[in-house]
Order: C-alpha cells, then sequence, then structure tokens
C-alpha cells in the first residue's frame, strides 16, 4: 500500500526547498568538497544548481505546477527506472521530483559523476517526511520496472532504445541549446549571455554552444560585454580545453576570434566543443526562425529577446539555466508521461 499523499509530500518538498535556502553545516561542507570527487563540481556551480531549485520548491510553485495534473492519490504506484546524467550538479533532480510527486516509485541509477548530492538532499527529505523512504531507491541496475526515463547521449539513447524499448519511456539525447543576436542588444544583455554560455563551463544541455548572428555581425561589442567571466579559463579542465582548441585552429588554420578564454568560430554545427563558441550567419530574422525550426529536436532552448515564433522553449538572456517545473527536457511533459501510467 502507498503512503503516498500529495499535499503532505508537497510541504516536504517545500520543506526542502526552505532548507536549501538556509543551508546548514553539512550541506556547506558538500559544497565546498565535492569538487575532490568531480573537478567540475565547483562550489559557485554546486550553489548555482542548489539555488536553481530551490527557487521552484516553495509550495506556491509546487501547487501551481501540479494543478494541470490529474494524479491519483490511491493509484497503485509504478516502479519508474531512472537513468540520471551526471554533466551538472543534480541535473537528475527533477526527474525524481517528477516521479515521487506522481506518487510513483523511483529507482535511481544516478551517475558516478553526481551520485553524493542527490543522495544527501532525498535523504533530507526523508528526514523531513519519513514517508517518503518507499518513495525511491537508488540501485546499481535497473531491474523489475514499469517504466524508464533515461538520459544520455546519441550512442547511449540506441543502447537504451534496446533495453528498455519495450516499457513505456522517455529516452533523452545530445542537446545544445542556442542564442539568436540581433545586433541590437545592450551591454546588460550580452554580459547575461555570458552566463548562458560559461554557467557550469558550457557543460549543461541548456547552454547556448551556438548564436545566429546578422550578416556582418561585429563581435567586439560582445567580447568587451562577456570580459568578466574570464575567470573560467583559471579553472584548469577549461584552461585545458580552450588551449587545445586553440592549437587545432591555429595548426589548421582555421579562421576564428579569441579573447583569451572564449573560441569563436563560424560552423554550422550545433554541438560547439568546451571553451568554443560557434556562430553562424542570417540574412533574415526569418530565415534565422526557420533555421531554429528545422533543428527543433537538437535544441533544448533559444535565448533570445527577438519574439521568435519556434517549437523551442525561448527564454531571456541569463535564463537559460533557470528553468521552471513545467520546463521539461527536450519539450516532452514527464509529469503528463507519469500521471498517465
Amino acid at each position: 500500500m502507498s503512503n503516498y499523499n500529495p499535499d503532505t509530500y508537497i510541504q516536504a518538498f517545500a520543506a526542502l526547498g526552505e532548507y536549501l535556502r538556509q543551508p546548514d553545516e553539512q550541506l556547506q561542507n558538500i559544497i565546498q568538497t565535492e569538487k575532490q570527487q568531480n573537478a567540475w563540481f565547483t562550489p559557485e556551480n554546486i550553489q548555482s544548481a542548489i539555488d536553481s531549485i530551490a527557487n521552484n520548491l516553495t509550495i506556491f510553485n509546487l501547487n501551481e505546477w501540479l494543478a494541470g495534473y490529474d494524479i491519483n492519490a490511491n493509484r497503485q504506484p509504478k516502479n519508474v527506472g531512472l537513468v540520471l546524467a551526471g554533466n551538472i550538479p543534480l541535473v537528475g533532480f527533477h526527474d525524481v521530483l517528477c516521479v515521487i510527486l506522481s506518487g510513483n516509485k523511483a529507482l535511481i541509477k544516478a551517475s558516478t559523476q553526481d551520485s553524493r548530492l542527490i543522495r544527501f538532499l532525498l535523504n533530507k527529505l526523508v528526514e523531513i517526511n519519513s514517508t517518503i523512504v518507499g518513495s525511491f531507491a537508488f540501485v546499481d541496475r535497473l531491474q523489475d520496472f514499469n517504466a524508464v526515463i533515461a538520459t544520455g547521449s546519441d550512442n547511449t539513447s540506441r543502447y537504451f532504445e534496446y533495453y528498455f524499448g519495450k516499457v513505456p519511456h522517455i529516452i533523452r539525447k545530445n542537446r545544445n541549446s542556442i542564442a539568436l543576436l540581433t545586433g541590437n542588444e545592450t551591454r546588460e544583455e550580452l554580459h547575461a549571455l555570458g552566463h548562458d554560455i560559461f554557467g557550469y563551463y558550457g557543460l549543461g544541455c541548456r547552454n547556448v554552444s551556438k548564436v545566429l548572428v546578422p550578416a556582418g555581425y561585429d563581435f567586439r561589442n560582445f567580447f568587451e560585454s562577456i570580459e568578466s567571466y574570464s575567470e573560467v579559463n583559471n579553472h584548469h579542465k577549461y584552461h585545458n580545453n580552450y588551449d587545445y582548441n586553440k592549437s587545432i585552429y591555429l595548426v589548421n588554420r582555421d579562421k576564428h576570434y579569441d579573447n583569451g578564454f572564449l573560441l569563436v568560430k563560424q560552423d554550422e554545427r550545433l554541438a560547439s566543443p568546451l571553451a568554443v563558441l560557434f556562430y553562424e550567419e542570417y540574412d533574415s530574422l526569418e530565415a534565422a526562425q526557420q533555421q531554429i525550426i528545422s533543428n527543433t529536436d537538437k535544441i533544448q532552448c533559444v535565448v533570445s529577446e527577438a519574439g521568435l515564433q519556434v517549437n523551442n522553449q525561448v527564454v531571456k538572456f541569463g535564463q537559460s539555466q533557470q528553468p521552471g517545473l513545467a520546463d521539461y527536457a527536450d519539450g516532452i511533459d514527464t509529469m503528463k508521461f507519469l500521471a498517465d501510467l
């Protein structure tokens, strides 16, 4: 028999949000030391991820989000296998949140890159409401599942399809985010775009890896506006990627711009290497919009103030890494999928 009670579970997650907004010494210690497990998980990056989650976990936000779904509190819970990514801190938390609040049980296969943080948050949740303990389990291998949500690369997606294709599933592949500039952006907007490019060192699918710019665009204003992000190059792994890609472009005599911590190169591809921003010129906003629409399945979100009418989520400058509860990965409504099981 399930202990699921929507109201008390919502209150528990809201209490977790309150805790994350006022972290104790134990959480502060994890924030400071996690980089010893994963060098990319700096205290700043973990705090950014925690702040994003905490902002969503309020009674008002949770109730407003769940009001759009028909969740039967007396349902027989289904076992939902979760294969979590580990590219940025706590990137799998939203999937776990969805499974638990839909009245199902999460079988969590955490990434080796990000297992301590998610375990800590869920243990804290159980401290807040002990009945939630039956709503999730960490597993080394997925079995006895009724549905699966798996996040990986284009390569692992084929593996996921093979193993999980016979049950209801959401399988996510590689995605990247882009920005569309008109040339009329203010310094403040371009500076905010720096958050979208450099947040989490550019490792997230919501990070901007490419910009669409009008023909003949002058990058000087852009480079001046993002100068304050130069400290990313102090991180040894980021710096190694910057040096490596710079040397390749120089050896191959590839035309590119270089401001000392970011390489900007004209390229048709969406996914740029770390420390590189691709760009492509457009002749008209209509053509640029059509290009975005034709790549819908490869784009996570679009950063722009140009009033675009596209299928992907469009966000303001600086907001790509601040998804709301209903800003679902790949545009697939995870909560509806789970409520309908």
